[in-house]
């Protein structure tokens, strides 16, 4: 019973408290009479403040969603689950310890990813020594770095035309301004604020953009360049100790070769054969 009267009272007593916050409230909004209504603020929503940023908004906010589009499929690309899934990793060193190679050059064929093309490179070239094998997945690592990198790269272009396309509203704004004030003169302040409130909302606009472009370039690149080292681990620890020896002559991989003998040097011995003279 006291515990049931406990709760009827704490009812009661915020009923009562939220009665009077509601009258508080209603006698703050009424203005006492007598007295002069004080001027209503006009609040802007975010469409109208986009609307006084002029032409300029448009390119601004083509850049915002590309900006966006960027830093995520830069970070989908970026992380090593991409570059080097662990299945990936795992697969290939199996078949690395059990020495078949044909095996490993087939899966990195069937499973494309930045590890495994960088590795089937160097199986297909493993019959051509140690140095050739080397410059190839160096050339293929680079490769992949330029494809991680293309699309980041586009970031920082972002933020160095945002800032500029905002400038470029500035000007014409302040054109505008100055359009303004010599052909109305200080008669008109709604016009004149018009305008210098489309210079003030695309100078902001453009660093709103530049800021976060610039530093999703940055951290997206460090992220690229972690994704690449640690191929390169990987890479390493596979073909440490590699026996080129073995391979000498051999090709793995279904690609076609187009090196040939030179074609004098082939038809060199039918020449011979025919000046040698025929035996009686």
């Amino acid at each position: 019973m006291k515990f049931k009267s406990l709760l009827k009272n704490l009812y009661l007593s915020t009923l009562f408290a939220g009665s009077l916050l509601f009258t508080a409230a209603l006698y703050a909004e009424t203005p006492a009479s007598g007295a002069a209504a004080a001027p209503a603020k006009v609040q802007k929503s975010l469409f109208d403040q986009i609307k006084e940023g002029g032409w300029v908004m448009f390119p601004i906010g083509a850049c915002s969603i590309f900006t966006v589009y960027l830093i995520g499929d830069g970070t989908l690309r970026t992380g090593r689950k991409k570059t080097s899934p662990e299945k990936h990793e795992a697969a290939l060193k199996t078949l690395f310890r059990q020495g078949d190679y044909v095996g490993a050059y087939q899966y990195c064929k069937a499973n494309p990813s930045p590890l495994t093309n960088v590795i089937r490179v160097g199986i297909s070239l493993l019959g051509d020594g140690k140095q050739v094998a080397e410059e190839g997945m160096i050339g293929e690592l680079s490769k992949e770095n330029a494809t991680l990198q293309t699309w980041i790269s586009y970031l920082s272009v972002i933020g160095v035309c945002a800032p500029m396309i905002g400038l470029l509203g500035t000007v014409t704004g302040m054109i505008k301004a100055f359009a303004t004030l010599g052909s109305s003169g200080i008669g008109d302040p709604s016009s004149l604020s018009a305008a210098i409130g489309e210079v003030l909302v695309a100078t902001a606009s453009g660093l709103f953009i530049a800021i976060p472009a610039f530093g999703a370039f940055y951290f997206l690149r460090n992220r690229a360049m972690d994704a690449i080292h640690h191929i390169q681990d990987n890479i390493n620890s596979l073909f440490r100790k590699m026996p080129y020896a073995a391979f000498e002559g051999v090709h793995i991989g279904d690609e076609e070769l187009y090196a040939a003998i030179p074609s004098w040097l082939a038809l060199q011995p039918e020449a011979e054969a025919q000046e040698q003279p025929v035996a009686q």
